[in-house]
């Protein structure tokens, strides 16, 4: 059921002594594991004083982490477990059903795997994915009912989750308080499946690519593995699993809008050595006619589309093989 990796990127493999000696090894290495901040959620529903305390703690993990745990989040595990386990069973089906027979009926292309771009192993994905338009859950065939029931039950509260943490993010940063609801529709948004198959050059390849997010918000469930990484402070952090929280991340898109008041932060993901590690991502975008654009003046950051901004990405992937984001904007 593996891609067929070393098959398709040989001629990477086979410059992979040339390779190794110009990469930087320390690349690869994280000394530090951290717990990112825990938010317990619950508290908004406190009194005022514990609310506000609560608003503060997730206003500051977004300004200096750029990430944050959160529990008492609204998803019950129950539906996390039934959606990973219709997961595995979707990356189960042999290679070539998943790459050439569109088991799971979603928009071309929504299956994905390594980096077609790729001029060099560091540029390389040891992973497997489904990215799901939350618009392509209908189309998801008959043979796959708890599938596509079981996306549409983490979709539609993760939105819920992603639409609470953006609008207290948004408070005092000059942004409506109807900004998110008028522009950030459901189903504008979209679910990526990540697997990611034990690698034998798993010191030399990355599981996924050093990158920022294309979105306002991503929330993230992960399994018990590990391999989530994090740059902080210019040093690459371990991301320490915590079973019972999701992971809520600062995108592109709120760098922007927040003129850097909160940052989109460059992370990464490990290729496991030994075992399969699986991952669910939700990302909150907006409309592609949504226009950008920070009220805190002077403004860093030229007001872009995030249709303009989803063709620039695009337009850099393809002259370079990595994504350059919201720096491109600026002014």
């Amino acid at each position: 059921m593996d891609p067929p990796f070393l098959e398709k990127y040989k001629s990477l493999f086979n410059d992979y002594t040339t390779v190794s000696k110009d990469k930087d090894d320390s690349l690869m290495n994280a000394s530090d594991e951290c717990e990112l901040p825990l938010i317990d959620l619950q508290r908004l529903t406190l009194e005022h004083s514990e609310r506000e305390q609560c608003v503060k703690e997730i206003k500051q993990a977004a300004s200096e982490w750029g990430f944050l745990q959160v529990v008492n989040h609204g998803i019950p595990q129950e539906m996390l477990k039934s959606l990973q386990y219709e997961q595995r069973k979707a990356f189960q089906h042999p290679f070539r059903e998943k790459a050439e027979d569109n088991i799971l009926n979603l928009s071309a292309n929504s299956y994905r795997w390594g980096n077609p771009r790729a001029t060099c192993l560091r540029q390389l994905a040891w992973s497997e994915a489904f990215h799901v338009p939350l618009t392509d859950i209908s189309r998801i065939g008959d043979a796959y009912k708890s599938l596509s029931a079981s996306i549409e039950a983490f979709t539609t509260t993760a939105n819920a989750l992603a639409k609470g943490v953006a609008e207290i993010l948004a408070e005092n940063l000059g942004v409506s308080s109807t900004f998110f609801e008028e522009n950030c529709p459901e189903e504008t948004s979209y679910l990526r499946m990540n697997r990611y198959p034990p690698c034998p050059f798993s010191s030399e390849v990355f599981g996924l690519m050093p990158h920022t997010d294309s979105s306002f918000l991503t929330v993230i469930n992960q399994d018990q593995i590990g391999g989530l990484q994090l740059l902080k402070n210019g040093r690459w952090i371990n991301v320490k699993p915590n079973p019972e929280a999701l992971v809520i991340n600062i995108g592109d898109l709120f760098q922007a809008l927040s003129n850097d008041v909160y940052k989109s932060i460059k992370h990464r993901v490990l290729a496991p050595q030994q075992v399969e590690r699986f991952s669910l991502a939700f990302f909150y975008c907006p409309t592609y006619e949504t226009v950008i654009e920070s009220s805190i003046k002077p403004s860093k950051y030229k007001e872009f589309t995030f249709r303009e901004f989803m063709m620039q990405i695009q337009s850099d992937l393809k002259a370079t093989g990595d994504k350059v984001g919201v720096s491109r904007f600026l002014l």
